[in-house]
């Protein structure tokens, strides 16, 4: 099978896990990115949207079997396209965000729709195929704890909580998770450190969620946020708000919280942060492993190609 994969985003670790994993199946893959730059200050501009439909009009007209929209702002070129099926995928931020209208006017009119949670189908409001991003279980493995707070020099006596984005990310809220730690602090014995994943490398992530007690997800939306399903695959105890399919991925996970108010985020990072306990949250986290992933993609695009 060959398939053309549109992205805005081809640099993103779970579209490149997700096409390593497709090609592993066999399946023939062509990625075909927006151009142009993406900063801290802005996303691409309109004219870099405009650029990309002729470079997608002549690559469709290959031998490929169908279109793969990654991300809902890729879907109108995909459809414009005049010859070729088109699945899209949608990863969170291009459903409920200030563009969200993009890809609930687009997908009725794709031949399949592939959302990360059961929130995003029933946000959209029609049947879609529930595959969440995959994580490699390989690299987010758990790790001794001691080691790597050693490799990352941080400090053996303290404890250490994991905000795992940068600080000028403001949908993040990067604000509430350091008033949640500094209020925590009256509630823990020893120091409390707030660690930033500023600038890592995603192949280092593995050593920053062994190293910490645990994850603080304080993001104002998500879709489903693979930190947290990274941070199941190290054992990583998460505390966070409810948002995105966050609650769904720790049913079942031991010690983590979903919480609505400081006062509540607060309590549950004391609680984990005192019972020095990992979670077991690689056990209750099958499903995203990207061995599940892969086959359930590959079923989609049979059946779009066979009708």
């Amino acid at each position: 099978m060959n398939v053309l994969n549109l992205t805005s985003k081809s640099n993103s670790p779970p579209f490149e896990l997700q096409i390593r994993a497709l090609e592993e199946r066999g399946i023939d893959c062509t990625t075909v990115s927006v151009p142009g730059m993406v900063t801290a200050e802005s996303g691409r501009s309109v004219l870099d949207y405009v650029r990309f439909y002729p470079t997608v009009l002549t690559e469709s007209l290959g031998s490929y079997d169908l279109v793969h929209a990654n991300y809902g702002l890729t879907a109108p070129f995909a459809l414009a396209q005049p010859r070729l099926p088109v699945v899209l995928s949608l990863w969170g931020t291009d459903l409920d965000g200030e563009l969200g209208w993009v890809s609930k006017r687009c997908a009725p009119y794709c031949d399949a729709t592939i959302v990360m949670s059961e929130q995003m189908e029933r946000e959209l409001g029609q049947d879609c195929h529930v595959i969440p991003h995959g994580v490699d279980f390989d690299i987010f493995e758990p790790m001794s704890q001691s080691n790597a707070i050693d490799r990352l020099g941080w400090d053996p006596d303290a404890k250490h909580v994991l905000f795992p984005y940068k600080k000028e990310r403001t949908v993040k809220n990067y604000p509430r998770a350091a008033r949640i730690v500094d209020a925590v602090r009256d509630d823990v014995s020893g120091p409390v450190h707030l660690q930033t994943a500023r600038e890592v490398p995603h192949a280092e992530m593995p050593i920053y969620m062994n190293a910490a007690d645990c994850l603080l997800l304080t993001s104002d939306r998500e879709g489903s946020p693979n930190v947290v399903k990274e941070a199941l695959a190290c054992n990583l105890p998460v505390i966070s708000v409810d948002v995105g399919d966050v609650r769904e991925r720790l049913e079942g996970v031991t010690p983590s919280s979903v919480c609505q108010t400081d006062a509540e985020l607060r309590r549950a990072l004391a609680t984990v942060l005192t019972s020095e306990t990992r979670s077991n949250g690689r056990e209750q986290a099958e499903k995203i492993n990207m061995g599940w992933m892969a086959p359930r993609i590959h079923d989609v695009y049979r059946d779009v190609v066979d009708h």
